[in-house]
């Protein structure tokens, strides 16, 4: 295996796995998460679609929100970028897998033109998902530090879909970082040998007087 291909498994293996954690993130309702300390059986979470909240001895309901314009400003743009984020994820892993060497899809140098664009890609879908999460968390601590709202007034936390968000836009960049290096290796031909000595006469010839020299009865 050469360092190529080390490459390049190392990067769709980062990359597969920030997919996952970020399309996760974007689905899942706890990106907030709210406990009540007059209730401590109540929990609450929001995430981008829907507020749950979880009782201590029943089930977990939730409710979707009622309009995408109704919603904060901020919520409006996770949306937004976070299907933005998957969507470029999505496509970097397609043309990946057409860039690596593992499979006979065209000349090496196509496939680092398509390695170099899927690492480019996997590196904006990080950086795409990585604001909208960091935007919610920014507003998660200036409200939970905001002097002017009454200690007694419950606030808001992080939830375990903000860190799925975080790791996953690093992964993402990451398998972006190893997949750019691997196009930029120069590929190992398996086909390539060395010079023969039909490609040049005047070695040919005088391994061939050589021989003949010492074995005169042999026959060439």
């Amino acid at each position: 295996m050469t360092k190529r291909q080390k490459l390049q498994y190392g990067a769709m293996f980062f990359s597969l796995l920030g997919c996952v954690l970020t399309c996760v993130s974007t689905f899942v309702p706890l990106w907030k998460n709210l406990n009540l300390d007059l209730n401590e059986l109540e929990i609450w979470n929001q995430g981008l679609w829907q507020t749950c909240v979880i009782q201590d001895e029943g089930p977990m309901e939730c409710k979707d929100f009622d309009s995408f314009l109704a919603l904060p400003l901020p919520i409006q743009m996770s949306r937004i970028l976070m299907f933005f984020s998957d969507g470029m994820g999505a496509i970097g892993l397609l043309i990946s897998c057409f860039g690596m060497d593992c499979l006979n899809t065209g000349e090496y140098k196509n496939k680092s033109k398509l390695n170099l664009f899927g690492g480019i890609l996997f590196w904006a879908s990080g950086v795409t998902a990585l604001v909208p999460v960091s935007w919610i968390a920014y507003d998660i601590v200036q409200e939970f530090w905001d002097e002017t709202i009454p200690e007694i007034v419950p606030r808001w936390e992080f939830g375990e879909a903000l860190f799925m968000g975080w790791f996953g836009a690093f992964f993402l960049m990451l398998g972006g970082t190893l997949l750019i290096c691997s196009s930029c290796c120069v590929p190992v031909n398996p086909f390539r040998t060395g010079t023969t000595l039909t490609s040049r006469p005047g070695i040919q010839s005088y391994h061939l007087t050589n021989v003949q020299a010492r074995q005169p009865d042999l026959k060439i």
